[in-house]
C-alpha cells in the first residue's frame, strides 16, 4: 500500500491529509514534537477523521500553484462533498502570518451528503486519548499546559457522539493550539482561505522555473518551502518518522530534523527558483551553531539546534507493520565530515553573488575560513559517511570529495581577497583533497570508500561539483549506471549502495539518485541520457506530486519517509539540468 496522503502546512506546522478526509499525522507545537494525530503509525495514535457515512474514499488534488489541498468525495446516493485543508499562512501588518492552527472547510456539492467526524487526539508517544470538554461552539482539550481548542459550527452532540448528520450548509474547523479563535469562524475561515491561496499563488508567479517540467517544479517547490521552520531557520528533512524504506522492514527512522546537509542541498534548489530569504533564516540558525559549537558541526539538530537525543524506540504498530518506531536520530553522535564542505558551499553565494550584499557579515567569513579549515583536517579521516553507516568507520570518497569541494570554494574566495584571516595554503590543501579522492579510483571510477570496489550513488555529484576529471567523472557515473541499478527494467533508479550495512543490503531505490543521474549525465554533456532518465525517475511521484525517500519501482511502491525534502530537491535541479534556456522556446 502505497502513500494515499496529501501534506500541507505554513512553514511553522505541517499535517498529513488522507483521501478518506482523515488528519492522521500532525505534531504539535512543531514538526519534531510528539504527535497530536498520528494514526499514520498506530491506528491508536489519534485522528481528525470528516469522512462519509459509507463508500469508497475521496480523491485529491491541490488547488493550483498553491499548497490547499482538496478532497472530493461522491457517494454511493449520488450526492457529493468536499473538504478544503489549509495551515494559514499569508502577508499581515508586514509580517508573515503562519499560526499553529490547521483549516478544514466542508462544502456540500449535490444532493444532501452524510458525514461522520471523529475527533481524536492523543498525549504524544504514550497514546492517551485526550478528553474533550464542550464549550458553547469548540472542543477543548488539555495536554498538560497546553491546549488543544476546535472551534466549529458543526452540531457538537454529533461530533461527541461520532454520530453521522446530513451536511445542509458548508462546515467550518479551526484546530488551534493554546490560541482560542473567538472571530466570526465562517467569516475567518474564507478569509484566511483566500489570503493563503493568494500568498502561494504569487509565491509560485515569483519563482524561477525551468522550461520543462514546470509543473513538478512548482509542486516540489511548494512541498520544500512546507519544509522551512521560519522560527528558527531550521530546514527539516522530511515532516515525518519511521515510515520503512522496506515493507514491514526495521530501517525506519525519525527525520524530522535539520541534517545540514540536507540544508545545504535545499538552499541550493532554492536558489535555482530565485528564492532567498530561506538562506537568511538558515544563516542565522548555522552562526549560532557554529558559534556555540566552536566551528565542530554536527550532522543533525532539532528544530531548535539542540540534538535529537537519545534515539527511543515506541511501541507503537507501525506503517504496514513496520516496527520500530523511533522518536530521535542516533546520528547526531556520528563524525560526519562532508558537512564542512558543504558548509562552504552553502555560505559561498553571499560573497559571490551580488544580489545577497547585504546579508554579508564578517562572522560569515571568519566561519568560512573556519570551515575550510575543518575541510583540510578531514582529509583522509574516517567518518559515518554521507549514508550514515553505524557499524563501521571509513575513508569515504564522498567526504573527499566534498573537502575539495569546500577548498575549491575556498580557493575562489581567496581570489577575491576573502579569507585572508586563515593561516593555510588552500591551494596546497585542495591538491591534497583531490588526491585523496582519486586515491579511492579503480579501473577510471571512484569508489566508496578507501581500499574498497564497491560504487557509492553519492559520487555522481563528483561532475555536478564540476570536479575537473571529466574522464574520471564519465567512469564514476558509468559504473554506478551499470553496478547499483534497480531491477532488471529500463535505466533510471538506482540503489545508494550494495554493500551490507548494519541492517543488511538494501532492498529499494533512493529516489534522489535518480536525480543526481540526471544531473550528472546533463553536466557531462550527455543531454538525451539525462532527459531519458528524468523521465524514468518521474514515474516515482504519486498523483499529487509528491515524492518519498525510497521507491519500489517493480511494484510501483514508495516507501520511507514522505515526502522526503531530498527527492523534491532533487527534482528541481534535475529539471533545470534538462532544460533549454527559455529564451530558446519564447
Amino acid at each position: 500500500m502505497t502513500y494515499p496522503y496529501g501534506l500541507i502546512g505554513n512553514a511553522r506546522v505541517s499535517a498529513l491529509c488522507g483521501a478518506d478526509g482523515s488528519v492522521d499525522w500532525l505534531c504539535l507545537p512543531r514538526p519534531d514534537s510528539p504527535p497530536v494525530f498520528g494514526r499514520l503509525l498506530d491506528p491508536e495514535g489519534g485522528h481528525f477523521r470528516i469522512g462519509p457515512a459509507e463508500g469508497p474514499p475521496g480523491t485529491q488534488a491541490y488547488l493550483p500553484n498553491t499548497n490547499v489541498l482538496e478532497t472530493s468525495f461522491r457517494l454511493p446516493d449520488g450526492s457529493a462533498y468536499r473538504i478544503l485543508d489549509f495551515c494559514p499562512r499569508f502577508l499581515q501588518h508586514g509580517r508573515t502570518y503562519r499560526p499553529a492552527s490547521l483549516f478544514r472547510i466542508v462544502e456540500p456539492l449535490e444532493g444532501s451528503p452524510f458525514v461522520r467526524v471523529s475527533v481524536r487526539p492523543v498525549d504524544g508517544w504514550d497514546r492517551t486519548p485526550l478528553t474533550p470538554r464542550a464549550g458553547n461552539s469548540h472542543l477543548r482539550f488539555e495536554r498538560g499546559r497546553d491546549f488543544l481548542r476546535l472551534a466549529t459550527n458543526a452540531p457538537l452532540t454529533y461530533l461527541e457522539e461520532e454520530r453521522p448528520f446530513g451536511l445542509k450548509e458548508p462546515l467550518f474547523f479551526a484546530l488551534t493550539w493554546d490560541e482560542p479563535l473567538e472571530a466570526d469562524l465562517a467569516a475567518v475561515s474564507r478569509d484566511f482561505l483566500a489570503r493563503t491561496v493568494g500568498y502561494w499563488r504569487d509565491w509560485v508567479r515569483r519563482c524561477n522555473v525551468p522550461a520543462r517540467h514546470q509543473a513538478e517544479t512548482i509542486r516540489s517547490a511548494l512541498t520544500l518551502k512546507l519544509h522551512c521552520h521560519e522560527d528558527t531557520g531550521a530546514i527539516l528533512a522530511g515532516v515525518t518518522t519511521s515510515l520503512p524504506e522496506e515493507p514491514g522492514g526495521v530501517r525506519n527512522w525519525d527525520y524530522r530534523y535539520c541534517w545540514l546537509r540536507d540544508a545545504h542541498f535545499c538552499l541550493g534548489a532554492f536558489r535555482r527558483l530565485g528564492q532567498f530569504e530561506e538562506m537568511e533564516g538558515f544563516l542565522k540558525f548555522l552562526l549560532d551553531l557554529a558559534h556555540r559549537e566552536e566551528g565542530r558541526l554536527r550532522p543533525v539538530y532539532r528544530l531548535d539546534r539542540s540534538l535529537p537525543l537519545p534515539e527511543r524506540e515506541h511501541p507503537w504498530a507501525g506503517w504496514a507493520g513496520g516496527r520500530p518506531v523511533r522518536e530521535g536520530n542516533q546520528a547526531a553522535e556520528h563524525v560526519q565530515n562532508d558537512v564542512y564542505g558543504e558548509m562552504v558551499l552553502t555560505l559561498c553565494p553571499l560573497f559571490l553573488d551580488e544580489r545577497l550584499r547585504d546579508l554579508r557579515h564578517p562572522d560569515h567569513e571568519r566561519l568560512l575560513g573556519l570551515l575550510a579549515q575543518r575541510c583540510d583536517a578531514s582529509i583522509g579521516q574516517p567518518d559515518a559517511g554521507p549514508w550514515e553507516i553505524r557499524g563501521a568507520s571509513r575513508v569515504h570518497a564522498f567526504t573527499q570529495l566534498m573537502a575539495w569541494a569546500g577548498l575549491d570554494r575556498a580557493v575562489a574566495l581567496r581570489r577575491r581577497g576573502l579569507l585572508g584571516g586563515i593561516d593555510l595554503d588552500l591551494e596546497a590543501a585542495r591538491a591534497r583533497a583531490a588526491a585523496a579522492l582519486e586515491s579511492t579510483a579503480r579501473g577510471g571510477s571512484l569508489r566508496a570508500s578507501e581500499g574498497s570496489d564497491a560504487a557509492d550513488a553519492s559520487l555522481l555529484l563528483a561532475p555536478v561539483l564540476r570536479y575537473p576529471m571529466e574522464r574520471l567523472c564519465s567512469g564514476t557515473v558509468d559504473l554506478i549506471r551499470r553496478e547499483l541499478k534497480v531491477g532488471d527494467g529500463p535505466e533510471g533508479f538506482l540503489y545508494r549502495y550494495r554493500t551490507e550495512d548494519d541492517f543488511g543490503q538494501p532492498r529499494s531505490a533512493f529516489v534522489v539518485c535518480s536525480f543526481w543521474l540526471v544531473q550528472a549525465l546533463a553536466r557531462l554533456d550527455r543531454l538525451p541520457e539525462a532527459r531519458a532518465a528524468m523521465e524514468r525517475a518521474l514515474e516515482a511521484a504519486l498523483p499529487l506530486g509528491l515524492l518519498s525517500e525510497h521507491y519500489d519501482p517493480q511494484r510501483r511502491l514508495s516507501l520511507g519517509n514522505y515526502p522526503q525534502a531530498y527527492s523534491h530537491v532533487g527534482l528541481i535541479h534535475a529539471a533545470f539540468a534538462v532544460s533549454e534556456p527559455w529564451d530558446e522556446l519564447l
